[in-house]
C-alpha cells in the first residue's frame, strides 16, 4: 500500500444478536479513525449480521482491525473477517435506489427467486432485499430497486400481478 493509495476493507461480522452492538463497533471503528462506506446490520433469527466497508487511515492494517473488534467484549466469540475490497468504493448509476417495494403475505417456498426474476426482463437491479418472518408467521419482502426510466411502469405492474398471483399484500414508493 502507497501513501497515495486509499485502501477499503470489507468487514464482515456474524454473532448473537445484542443491543448496543451497532454502537460498540462503529465507536470502535470512529475511535480508530475509520471512515464508514455502505454499512449494513440486520438480525437474522437470534443471530446478527453486520456489514460494513471501511476506508483504511494507512497505520491501521487488516490484522490489526480484526484485533480491535475482536477486543470488543460483546464480539467474544463473533465470526468476524476483515478482507481487502478491491472494487469500486461508490454507487454506479444502476446502484441508485428508484423504488422501494414491500410485500406481505403468508411464506411460501421460492417467493423470492420468482420475484427476483422478474427484475432481469426490465434491466432493473435490486440494490438491497430484506426479508422477515413475523411471529404470527407472515411474511414480510422489503425490496430497494434501481429500475431504468421508461420501464418503471411495465415493471411495477409485472411485480404487482406477480404478488397479487402469490397472495401477497403490494406496496411501492418511488424515492
Amino acid at each position: 500500500m502507497t501513501d497515495q493509495m486509499t485502501e477499503y476493507a470489507l468487514v464482515s461480522i456474524f454473532c448473537p444478536d445484542r443491543k448496543g452492538l451497532v454502537a460498540a463497533v462503529t465507536g470502535r471503528l470512529f475511535d480508530l479513525g475509520i471512515n464508514l462506506g455502505d454499512t449494513s446490520f440486520s438480525v437474522l433469527g437470534q443471530g446478527a449480521k453486520f456489514t460494513l466497508v471501511c476506508e483504511l487511515p494507512a497505520a491501521i492494517s487488516f490484522e490489526y482491525l480484526k484485533s480491535e473488534l475482536t477486543d470488543i467484549e460483546m464480539l467474544q466469540g463473533a465470526e468476524i473477517t476483515v478482507t481487502d475490497f478491491t472494487l469500486e468504493p461508490l454507487h454506479g448509476p444502476s446502484q441508485r435506489i428508484t423504488h422501494r417495494i414491500t410485500l406481505s403475505g403468508g411464506d411460501q417456498p421460492g417467493m423470492i427467486a420468482c420475484l427476483s426474476e422478474l427484475f432481469i426482463e426490465f434491466k432493473a437491479n435490486i440494490v438491497r432485499l430484506v426479508s422477515e418472518t413475523g411471529n404470527d408467521g407472515g411474511y414480510t419482502i422489503r425490496i430497494s430497486v434501481y429500475i431504468p426510466t421508461g420501464a418503471t411502469d411495465a415493471c411495477l405492474a409485472a411485480v404487482q400481478n406477480t404478488a397479487e398471483g402469490l397472495h401477497l399484500s403490494y406496496r411501492s414508493d418511488a424515492v
